[in-house]
C-alpha cells in the first residue's frame, strides 16, 4: 500500500509540474502523459495482484475444508460393526403327521400350504344338521350362528397371521443379505463408495429398507388387531348370552309366579270348609 501511495503522489507531482509540456535530458524526450498512464496501469496491476492473492487464499481454504470433509474414519468395521441375532424358523415334532404343514406355512408363507397345514393341525368344525336348525327357537338359532361365525372368523385370522409371519420369514434371508451389503458399503474406505452421490444412494437404500421393515411390522400389527377383534367379539357374545339368559330366566320366573299366584287365589276362593 505504501508503494501505491508513493506512485500516486509521484504521478500527481509530475502531472502538475508538466501539465502539457514535454521535457528531456541528454536528448531523451519524456512524455508526462504516457508516464502517468503507465503509473495508472501499474496501480491496476497491483490491485489485480492483491485480488489474485485473496482468491488464492480463499481457494486454498476451500480445498483444505474439502480435504477435511473427505477424510474417512480409520478402521470403521472394527469400530462400528456389530453382530445381531439371526431369524429363527419354527420347528415342531410331526409325530402324527399333522404339524408339518403348519410349520412349512409359518416358515415360508405359501397360501396353499398355510391353509392345508392349519386344517390338519386343528379340529374340524362340523356343520349342524338342517333338521336340528329347523327345530331351534329363533334365539337359539341366532346364538348358534353367532358362535359358528366366531370360530370361522378365528380360523381366517389365524391363517392370515400364519401367512404374514411365513412371508416375513421367507424373505428374511434376502433382506439380511441386502442389509449386509449396505453395512459393508457404509463401512468401506473405498473412495468410489464415499462420493457424494454414493453416500446419498446409500442413505436412500437405508430409507427404503426401513420403510419395508415398517411395512412388515404393520402387517403383524394388523394380524394381531384382527385376532384381538375376534376375541373381543367372543367375549361380547359370552356376555350377551349371559344377559339374555338372565332376562329369559326372570321373564320365566315372573310368569311362573303369576301362574302360581293365580292358582293359589282360585284355590282360596273356591275353598269350602267340609
Amino acid at each position: 500500500m505504501k508503494r501505491i501511495a508513493l506512485a500516486m503522489l509521484l504521478s500527481l507531482a509530475l502531472f502538475v509540474t508538466t501539465a502539457s509540456a514535454q521535457f528531456g535530458f541528454g536528448g531523451i524526450v519524456y512524455d508526462p502523459t504516457n508516464y502517468h498512464n503507465a503509473l495508472l496501469r501499474y496501480l491496476q496491476l497491483q490491485q489485480q495482484l492483491i485480488q489474485l492473492r485473496n482468491s488464492y487464499v480463499q481457494l486454498v481454504a476451500q480445498y483444505n475444508l474439502a480435504m477435511q470433509m473427505a477424510r474417512n474414519i480409520q478402521n470403521m468395521p472394527a469400530r462400528y460393526r456389530a453382530q445381531f441375532s439371526n431369524w429363527r424358523s419354527t420347528f415342531a415334532p410331526n409325530t402324527y403327521g399333522n404339524t408339518a404343514g403348519w410349520v412349512n406355512g409359518i416358515n415360508f408363507g405359501q397360501s396353499g400350504t398355510v391353509n392345508t397345514g392349519y386344517r390338519q393341525a386343528t379340529t374340524e368344525l362340523l356343520p349342524y344338521n338342517p333338521s336340528f336348525l329347523s327345530g331351534m327357537t329363533p334365539e337359539e338359532l341366532r346364538r348358534v350362528k353367532s358362535q359358528y361365525a366366531t370360530v370361522e372368523l378365528s380360523d381366517g385370522a389365524n391363517a392370515t397371521a400364519i401367512a404374514s409371519i411365513g412371508s416375513i420369514r421367507g424373505n428374511a434371508q434376502g433382506l439380511e443379505s441386502r442389509i449386509a451389503n449396505l453395512e459393508q458399503d457404509s463401512l468401506s474406505s473405498d473412495p468410489n463408495l464415499n462420493t457424494e452421490v454414493s453416500v446419498l444412494n446409500k442413505i436412500n437404500a437405508a430409507s427404503v429398507l426401513t420403510l419395508r421393515t415398517v411395512q412388515d411390522s404393520n402387517k403383524l400389527l394388523a394380524s394381531l388387531l384382527e385376532q384381538q377383534t375376534i376375541i373381543a367379539k367372543q367375549q361380547r357374545e359370552s356376555t350377551a348370552n349371559a344377559i339374555n339368559a338372565e332376562i329369559a330366566r326372570r321373564a320365566a320366573l315372573a310368569g311362573n309366579l303369576a301362574q302360581v299366584t293365580g292358582t293359589l287365589t282360585n284355590s282360596l276362593q273356591n275353598f269350602r270348609m267340609p
